[in-house]
C-alpha cells in the first residue's frame, strides 16, 4: 500500500552550499569520547573507573531508571577521563583506543528471522547495546519506552531542510541493513511501519523505493513536507493516550547492522555541507563515533571564523569544535560567523539577499542560491501577533495562539491547541521568518518539557 501528499504550506530556503556525493573515511588518530549527556533527560550510573581497560561494545555506564538498558564504548582501549558535570552528572568519557580487535559480541540474526524474533527480545537486545537510544517516542520526542506499543512506526526518509543527508546516499550498498531494520521494527509495533520518501525521488529503483514489509508513503512540497510531525499528521494523527515511534533513515541502518553482525556498529556516515566548507570537501565522511571534530572536519573549512551547526542550518544547534562525533549525529553545516551590522539590514537594496518577505529585490529572482551567514540582520523584539506564520507549518495549528499560550505557561490550552503533535523543529520556519526574531523553537520545547513534568 503506498500513499502520496501534496503539501501546500512551507518554504525552501535557496542556500549555497548543497553537499554532492562524494564519500571518505577519516580515521581516528587521538582519543574518541562518549557523550552521556547528549541523551536529554536521562542520568547515567558509571561503570568503570579512570584506568579501566575496555573492549569494543564494552559497558561504560547503565541507566540509573533502567538497569538494562546499558551505554557501551564504540572502540577498545583504556578509560582516560571521565568528565562530570553539575550534581555530578555524568557528561563525557573519554577513551584512548589500542587499535585491538577484541570486542563484545551479540546475538546475530538473518532478516527472514527477525520476521519471527519476539518484540520482547529485541526490544531487550536494543537496550542492552545502548541502540534503543536511536528509537524515539511521540509525544515529546524522547527515547522510546520499551513498556509501550506504539500504535506505528514512521521512518523518515527525506531531507527537505537545509541540509540533511540524502537517504537513498546512505542506503547504496548497505540493502541488507536496511530491509534488516526495517523487518525488526515490524516486529516493534502492532500497526504498520510507514517508510516516508520524497516524491520526487519515487522514480529511484533502490533499497528504500522497494522496501518491504512496510508502508511507502511519498510526500512532495516545500519544506517542511520532510519534518517527521508532518508525516504523522498525514498519515496516523497521535490522538490523547496514543504512542508513535519514530526513526531516521540512517538509524534504522545501524540497528540493521548490529541486528546482522552481531557487534556494535563503532562509525557513522556524516554529511558535511554548507557555505563554510571548502566546495570540493561537501559530500560525506565515515567516521568512528566519538572522533574530535576538529579531526573529522580538518582541511575542509574555508578560512576565517566559522560556526559549526550539529543539524540542519534551521534547527540545528552550534557543536563545541572542542567535541567529538556524537551518536545521534547525522552531519554538520558549516555557516561564515558574520558579526556585521550591515547598513539597512533586510531592506538593502541588493539581489544577493534572500527575504521570504519579498521586501528586497531578489525574492523576484527565480532559482537564485544565496549565501548565508549566523546574522540575523536585526535584533530580538516584542513578538507581534501578525498570522504570518501559519502559511509555513502544514499542521492544522495556529502558530499564533499556541506560541501565546506557551509563553503564559498555560498548559492546558497548549495541548487543547494540538501542541502534542509537534516538534520544536516544525517551527523552524518560523522563527527564520519572524520580523520579530522570536524563537518559537525554544517557546515550544520549553512548553513541550513542563508538561511532560507536570502530566496531562
Amino acid at each position: 500500500m503506498t500513499a502520496e501528499f501534496q503539501i501546500k504550506q512551507g518554504l525552501n530556503i535557496p542556500m549555497e552550499g548543497a553537499p554532492g556525493d562524494s564519500f571518505r573515511s577519516v580515521k581516528t588518530k587521538g582519543t574518541v569520547s562518549v557523550y552521556p549527556a547528549e541523551y536529554k533527560k536521562v542520568k547515567f550510573k558509571m561503570l568503570v573507573a579512570e584506568g579501566d581497560a575496555v573492549k569494543q561494545g564494552g559497558v561504560l555506564a547503565r541507566r540509573k531508571d533502567q538497569e538494562d538498558f546499558l551505554l557501551r564504548s564504540p572502540v577498545g582501549g583504556t578509560v582516560k577521563e571521565i568528565i562530570l558535570g553539575a550534581r555530578r552528572s555524568l557528561q563525557e568519557i573519554v577513551i584512548e583506543p589500542n587499535g585491538s580487535d577484541d570486542r563484545e559480541t551479540f546475538s546475530a540474526y538473518t532478516a527472514d528471522k527477525l520476521l519471527n524474533t519476539s518484540r520482547e527480545a529485541l526490544l531487550a537486545h536494543l537496550k542492552d547495546t545502548g541502540f534503543m537510544a536511536l528509537v524515539r517516542e511521540r509525544p515529546f520526542n524522547v527515547i522510546a519506552n520499551a513498556d509501550h506499543t506504539p500504535k506505528s512506526i514512521f521512518v523518515n526518509g527525506m531531507n527537505t531542510a537545509p541540509f540533511r543527508p540524502d537517504a537513498h546516499l546512505l542506503v547504496r550498498g548497505k540493502e541488507a541493513e536496511l530491509q534488516a531494520g526495517l523487518n525488526a521494527l515490524t516486529r516493534l509495533t502492532d500497526g504498520p511501519v510507514h517508510l516516508c520518501l520524497a516524491s520526487e525521488k519515487s522514480s529511484e529503483s533502490d533499497a528504500l523505493t522497494q522496501a518491504s514489509n512496510v508502508q511507502i508513503n511519498y510526500f512532495a512540497g516545500p519544506h517542511p513536507s520532510g519534518n517527521t510531525s508532518t508525516h504523522i499528521h498525514f498519515l496516523d494523527p497521535i490522538l490523547p493516550g496514543d504512542f508513535v515511534w519514530t526513526l531516521r533513515v540512517s538509524d534504522v541502518l545501524r540497528i540493521g547492522e548490529l541486528l546482522l553482525t552481531g557487534r556494535i556498529p563503532n562509525s557513522q556516515t556524516l554529511m558535511i555541507a554548507g557555505n563554510g566548507v571548502k566546495e570540493d570537501q561537501r559530500g560525506y565522511l565515515t567516521v568512528t563515533t566519538g572522533t574530535p571534530l576538529a579531526e573529522a572536519l580538518d582541511g575542509a573549512l574555508i578560512e576565517g571564523e566559522t560556526r559549526v551547526i550539529r543539524g540542519d542550518a534551521l534547527y540545528g544547534e552550534a557543536a563545541d569544535p572542542k567535541a567529538g562525533v556524537c551518536f545521534y549525529d547525522q552531519g554538520y553545516v558549516v555557516l561564515p560567523e558574520d558579526r556585521e551590522r550591515h547598513l539597512l539590514g533586510w531592506y538593502a537594496p541588493t539581489t544577493e539577499i534572500f527575504s521570504a518577505h519579498r521586501v528586497v529585490p531578489s525574492a523576484w529572482v527565480k532559482g537564485k542560491r544565496f549565501s548565508f551567514g549566523t546574522n540575523k540582520r536585526g535584533s530580538d523584539r516584542a513578538m507581534v501577533l501578525t498570522g504570518i506564520y501559519d502559511k509555513y507549518v502544514p499542521l492544522d495549528i495556529m502558530v499564533d495562539p499556541l506560541s501565546r499560550a506557551c509563553i503564559a505557561n498555560d498548559t492546558d490550552e497548549a495541548i487543547a491547541l494540538g501542541i502534542l503533535e509537534t516538534d520544536p523543529e516544525d517551527f523552524a520556519l518560523c522563527t527564520f521568518v519572524c520580523p520579530s526574531k522570536t524563537d518559537f523553537g525554544s517557546i515550544v520545547a520549553d512548553t513541550l518539557s513542563l508538561i511532560q513534568e507536570e502530566g496531562f
